[in-house]
């Protein structure tokens, strides 16, 4: 059992953009979603919803947990991709302070360059700048980017326990887990 460390306080992703990498889309940067970005957001996840691979979500949740969320952003101001992280205030039932990944995704013209990569890398960075034990998430795809970046399957149980239950079975969703 790994002992958990204190609790950060709660705070939103640090205004410090993230570089991205040489094989992302040109120019594009990485930064803390803010609450103007909330139609966006929902813009972009709007795809992922139709087909599936993301659960829907009323607009009131991209505005009132937008700071949850690094974006992508061309220089002409759009989103070509988001990933929130929620850090879970209850600790897991081995007492770890663990973080949830949740809404990721990439816009169609902009998969496969390595954005997603960078998104992902950029996430784990702002887990462990809070301190968090471990990180989790649900994929109902392959997982493939998670598992490249450490993650591995585990047992719902480990997760925090209010996400856990949120999980709708009938998604067929595997949950991924990495520690920080």
């Amino acid at each position: 059992m790994i002992t958990a460390r204190p609790r950060p306080a709660p705070q939103q992703l640090s205004d410090t953009p993230h570089p991205i990498a040489p094989s992302s889309p040109p120019d594009c940067s990485v930064r803390p979603a803010r609450p103007r970005d909330a139609a966006a957001l929902a813009a972009l996840s709007e795809p992922f919803v139709r087909s599936g691979a993301l659960r829907p979500r009323p607009f009131q949740i991209y505005a009132w947990h937008a700071t949850d969320f690094l974006v992508a952003e061309a220089p002409d101001g759009s989103l070509a991709g988001c990933l929130a992280l929620r850090v879970h205030p209850e600790p897991t039932r081995d007492g770890r302070v663990s973080g949830v990944l949740y809404n990721f995704c990439v816009a169609h013209g902009s998969q496969g360059s390595g954005l997603g990569a960078q998104l992902l890398t950029a996430a784990l960075a702002e887990g462990g700048s809070r301190a968090l034990d471990a990180v989790f998430t649900a994929t109902t795809g392959s997982g493939r980017l998670f598992l490249h970046h450490g993650f591995a399957p585990v047992s719902p149980r480990l997760a925090p326990e209010a996400w856990a239950r949120s999980l709708d079975p009938r998604r067929g969703a595997r949950v991924l887990a990495r520690v920080l």
